[in-house]
């Protein structure tokens, strides 16, 4: 059941992964949620805000979707995780995307980055003051990029 994803072993150790990886790059936390690493998980999955991220293929695939970010990217969970992150942008803005991702894995991370996304029906919308950083697993290897937003606007 996708309300319940965070239930998930592998879901629980990455939403882990977001926020370590969040917390070194910014020295934010992800949430202010106190509780054991499942209650977190549950937490992050249900916050307002949107939180996605994907891995270090070739052509990175979306590996992680809060349940904001599934509503906004009008996917199923199975759709997310199998859907590469450029899809997310329409063509004519995958070049400007493929910058930011190539300027993030140079610096850590960015704050205040704005872009227009596409949902899976083709509703186009803007996102704004967005954070995006890279993933830092427990071995301190680089293991993918995420981004959190909480300001959007459909375009018309």
């Amino acid at each position: 059941m996708v309300n319940e994803i965070w239930k998930n072993e592998s879901v629980v150790a990455h939403t882990a992964c977001l926020a370590r990886s969040l917390k070194h790059w910014t020295g934010r936390e992800l949430l202010l949620a106190v509780g054991d690493a499942r209650e977190v998980a549950a937490k992050v999955f249900g916050a307002p805000f949107v939180l996605v991220s994907h891995g270090m293929e070739a052509d990175p695939v979306l590996n992680y979707g809060n349940a904001t970010a599934l509503a906004l990217w009008e996917m199923t969970w199975e759709e997310l995780i199998h859907t590469p992150s450029r899809f997310t942008a329409e063509v004519p803005n995958r070049e400007e995307r493929a910058r930011l991702l190539d300027t993030v894995t140079r610096q850590g991370f960015i704050d205040d980055y704005s872009g227009v996304r596409i949902s899976k029906s083709g509703r186009r919308f803007r996102i704004a003051r967005a954070t995006v950083w890279n993933l830092i697993a427990t071995d301190g290897g680089r293991c993918g990029q995420a981004a959190m937003f909480n300001r959007w606007e459909f375009i018309p």
